[in-house]
């Protein structure tokens, strides 16, 4: 049952951590995968020893009823739980990462694990060819 366990060190809880990756110029990696969108961005600085940190976003825009946003939080938490072993990132980047939701109506599990899918590759193509600052 512990195979792919998440721990409170992957989860992104700082407010200027959280600021940065969404101010003006802050994100170095954007994709959108209907119905997710995903903003990631290499924070040396960071303290965890995780190599990524992220958080979820559902919108009340988006989905007006509480009962539907924590569904859908935890349809995507556990889409990244059972595939984040599957793209690893280079060692000694530090990642934060955030999906937001972007659909207007609520979306099956199978939908979100292929976008899932789908941003982790591209997500661990970006970091593991490209060359990185430390800046």
């Amino acid at each position: 049952m512990k195979e792919f366990p998440l721990y409170k060190k992957e989860k992104l809880c700082s407010v200027v951590a959280i600021e940065q990756l969404f101010g003006r110029g802050g994100a170095d990696f954007s994709r959108l995968a209907y119905p997710l969108r995903a903003v990631a961005r290499n924070n040396p600085r960071r303290k965890s020893d995780a190599p990524v940190a992220f958080l979820i976003s559902v919108p009340k825009k988006r989905l007006r009823h509480a009962v539907d946003r924590v569904r859908m939080r935890r349809l995507i938490r556990e889409a990244y739980r059972l595939q984040k072993g599957a793209y690893p990132v280079a060692p000694g980047l530090r990642l934060d990462l955030a999906f937001v939701y972007v659909a207007d109506s609520l979306k099956s599990y199978a939908s979100v694990a292929e976008a899932m899918r789908r941003i982790l590759s591209s997500l661990s193509t970006y970091y593991n060819e490209s060359p990185q600052s430390d800046c």
